[in-house]
């Protein structure tokens, strides 16, 4: 055996170790979604107390500690915290699902339009977008919500205003490369036209990391309308929401731990599963795997 074959092995074993651990990880995450998103769905039949997810009150049961009827105790005007937090993850997830379809839509149909066209038309698309990209998404989903009234409306414009450019930007760059491949010069050959084009060979071809993106920007799309209802500026009583649920109980956090304590665990239990969810996806949709 050579001294090659030596070297190479452990390497490979690092690589295959790597690729283990990230389809575990994906499974964990893949399955932490499920149970959050079911959760949530089945929401009016899981939640003890269903009322108190919208609109009910109960002042002579607040701040009950958990235990009991209220496996997670009562907020400061005596809801079910659970059941609150079952209705909370409709609101953040239904958030993030249309932010992301906004931001993928806008960005996807933007960046295959400059990345197949080229020339002026990139040019001006790409200017565009980097007017957005050099604001924070968060400072400027700040400064849109403040000129809109606070709801969970507000949350899903302001978010979308300032996603889709990392869309255009990955899209156009993957687009570019596609536009000179053989099959594309072929269609172009037999006069197929640049909107079929687009639509038959070049969009579902870009598609495969916009998902993998898509899995990586649901955890942080959740934590910035988190952060908006945060500061008044997401969704408003009585609706329920993690973030703003977290800045109800925050001045609580030294009596009653569990007002804000299981509001933010429920979002970071999530960034958490759509993160290693997306690492996974990255890892097994990456085209160098099987070749290796």
């Amino acid at each position: 055996m050579s001294l090659a074959t030596v070297a190479v092995r452990p390497s490979r074993l690092g690589r295959v170790s790597r690729l283990v651990r990230a389809d575990l990880l994906a499974a964990v995450g893949a399955v932490l979604l499920v149970l959050i998103v079911l959760a949530s769905l089945a929401a009016p039949w899981l939640a003890p107390f269903p009322q108190d997810g919208t609109t009910a009150t109960h002042a002579t049961q607040s701040l009950l500690p958990p235990g009991g009827g209220h496996l997670m105790g009562t907020d400061q005007v005596g809801r079910d915290v659970l059941s609150r937090l079952l209705y909370g993850g409709r609101t953040s997830l239904f958030i993030a699902a249309v932010v992301l379809l906004l931001a993928a839509a806008v960005g996807v149909a933007l960046g295959v339009i400059a990345g197949y066209a080229g020339g002026v038309v990139r040019d001006v698309i790409m200017r565009v977008t980097d007017v957005f990209l050099a604001f924070p998404a968060l400072l400027l989903s700040l400064a849109l919500a403040v000129v809109l009234q606070p709801s969970v409306r507000t949350a899903i414009l302001a978010i979308a205003a300032t996603w889709w450019p990392w869309y255009t930007r990955l899209t156009a760059s993957i687009a570019s490369s596609i536009r000179s491949r053989g099959y594309v010069d072929a269609a172009r050959c037999l006069g197929v036209s640049p909107a079929r084009v687009m639509l038959r060979h070049v969009l579902p071809n870009s598609l495969t990391p916009v998902l993998v993106q898509l899995s990586l920007d649901a955890g942080g799309v959740i934590l910035t309308a988190a952060a908006l209802s945060y500061l008044g500026l997401g969704a408003q009583e009585p609706t329920s929401e993690w973030g703003l649920m977290v800045e109800q109980g925050q001045a609580l956090f030294t009596t009653d731990w569990w007002v804000v304590t299981f509001p933010g665990l429920a979002i970071l239990v999530t960034a958490f599963a759509f993160n290693v969810l997306g690492e996974g996806l990255r890892a097994a949709l990456d085209p160098r795997r099987n070749a290796r």
